[in-house]
């Protein structure tokens, strides 16, 4: 023994070799790692050695990755492929499906038991994919977004009406979208503050909500000058304005006076996209299905045209 060289004291109670470590009496012993945990250890380099060889794995090597920014790995693997090749089985497997559904009406879908369930697969796979966004996973909306379970339609809720909205959208670039607008009555200084408050409280006792007797008068006649041509005599609206009901208690921005107050202000205006060059017939056709489907739809011969 070398006289370098350092005496390492055995640990009484386990017979292992300590480091020469110790904090407030308690020794550091010098404990080998059980074999299995190294085999193991080991194994795991090996196997990330052949993945980085085998796999695209290492980033940013110039002229050995090509025109990538990382190596291909010897087995040419990729994902993005891979996906594509999916999509494309997906396509396949669905063409029978779509093929049923090209030019069906609604009540040869529901009459259908095998096209029906097709159609609540598709929709559901494209409205998750294209609208849950801006109408929620379950359809139910949000402020400013309609709720589509509840057949309240702005444009019509028949199966052709909601094919056509989304087709063409709503104040969107499409030339065939549908558009309306309502003025900015406050912000454009239409009318004054007072006076927009006058129509608030009208508005609201159109769907059966009190407010002040004399408010209300008022509110009545400038509904009359300014708003009638859109939402009609009655209030009932007009679907082929895409103007609202504004006696059902169905607020697509709000329902408290607070908030009818703001929409007749600032005229808000809402902008749903036009999906006929993103999405094919047939899957606008499984959409509009599933769309009506939500909340039992209407028939087309039923549809108000004043509403």
């Amino acid at each position: 023994m070398s006289d370098h060289e350092e005496i390492r004291e055995t640990d009484a109670h386990s017979g292992t070799e300590t480091t020469g470590h110790e904090w407030d009496g308690i020794k550091e012993l010098d404990t080998p790692l059980p074999r299995w945990w190294l085999y193991t250890f080991y194994a795991c380099i090996a196997i990330g050695v052949v993945y980085m060889v085998m796999m695209p794995a290492i980033p940013a090597l110039p002229g050995l990755a090509g025109e990538t920014d990382h190596t291909r790995g010897v087995s040419n693997n990729s994902e993005r492929a891979n996906v594509a090749v999916a999509m494309a089985d997906l396509e396949a497997s669905r063409a029978p499906g779509f093929e049923r559904l090209r030019g069906a009406s609604i009540d040869e879908i529901e009459d259908d038991p095998d096209l029906l369930g097709f159609v609540r697969a598709a929709g559901d796979a494209a409205f998750g994919n294209n609208c849950s966004t801006c109408h929620g996973s379950g359809a139910q909306g949000f402020v400013g977004y309609p709720n589509l379970n509840d057949d309240v339609w702005l444009w019509g809720g028949s199966y052709e009406d909601i094919r056509t909205t989304i087709r063409f959208g709503i104040r969107g670039e499409h030339a065939d979208t549908r558009f309306s607008q309502m003025p900015s009555f406050g912000r454009d200084a239409l009318l004054t503050r007072s006076q927009i408050g006058d129509v608030t409280d009208y508005v609201l006792s159109l769907s059966g909500q009190d407010g002040p007797a004399d408010a209300i008068a008022r509110g009545a006649e400038i509904f009359t000058s300014q708003c009638v041509s859109c939402h009609m005599a009655d209030g009932r609206g007009d679907r082929t304005q895409g103007a609202p009901d504004l006696t059902d208690q169905n607020w697509l921005y709000g329902g408290s006076r607070d908030q009818i107050l703001a929409t007749i202000y600032r005229g808000p205006y809402g902008v749903m996209p036009a999906w006929e060059d993103r999405l094919g017939d047939t899957t606008i056709d499984a959409l509009a299905a599933y769309v009506y489907l939500l909340g039992g739809g209407e028939a087309a011969a039923s549809r108000p045209t004043g509403q």
